[in-house]
């Protein structure tokens, strides 16, 4: 397990390192094509903040573009009581629990750690399956949480 959160991170620094890269070769292309200095220094630019914000804000873009919002503790007190058991049986820190609006079952961890960890449910999904299913789908995501799998989703 531990070789395998080890290549999560490796892989997730390879391909930002790829991706600024990219964008820099891009940016040195046309600058030189075209003769001007500040097509290279915008390309560095660009990609220096979308590493950086995909890396520290991507859980929430992710979280913001599906609709979802925090769960009110009250009303979702089966999914809390649920997400905090298997946070004691991993022994990962407490993620945050989002719901979205939806009827189509699904789930997904974000994150770029696991202290800065995110999972959202959909309410179709909280209405389908009953707690044992519901067990299994949350503790699958708590599984990408563990080895690092939202660095690169």
């Amino acid at each position: 397990m531990y070789s395998q959160i080890d290549s999560n991170k490796r892989n997730s620094f390879l391909m930002i390192a790829f991706f600024i890269g990219l964008v820099i070769g891009v940016g040195w292309f046309f600058s030189y094509q075209y003769n001007e200095q500040w097509i290279l220094y915008l390309a560095i630019g660009i990609a220096l903040f979308q590493s950086f914000a995909s890396y520290w804000w991507s859980d929430k873009i992710s979280l913001a573009l599906s609709g979802a919002k925090e769960a009110p503790r009250k009303q979702y007190l089966r999914l809390y009581r649920l997400v905090e058991n298997l946070t004691i049986v991993s022994g990962l820190p407490q993620p945050k629990i989002y719901v979205i609006d939806d009827i189509s079952p699904n789930a997904f961890a974000t994150g770029r750690d696991p202290k800065h960890a995110s999972i959202a449910v959909t309410t179709g999904l909280l209405e389908r399956l009953n707690k044992r299913e519901l067990e299994g789908v949350i503790a699958h995501e708590m599984s990408h949480i563990k080895n690092y799998d939202t660095l690169v989703m």
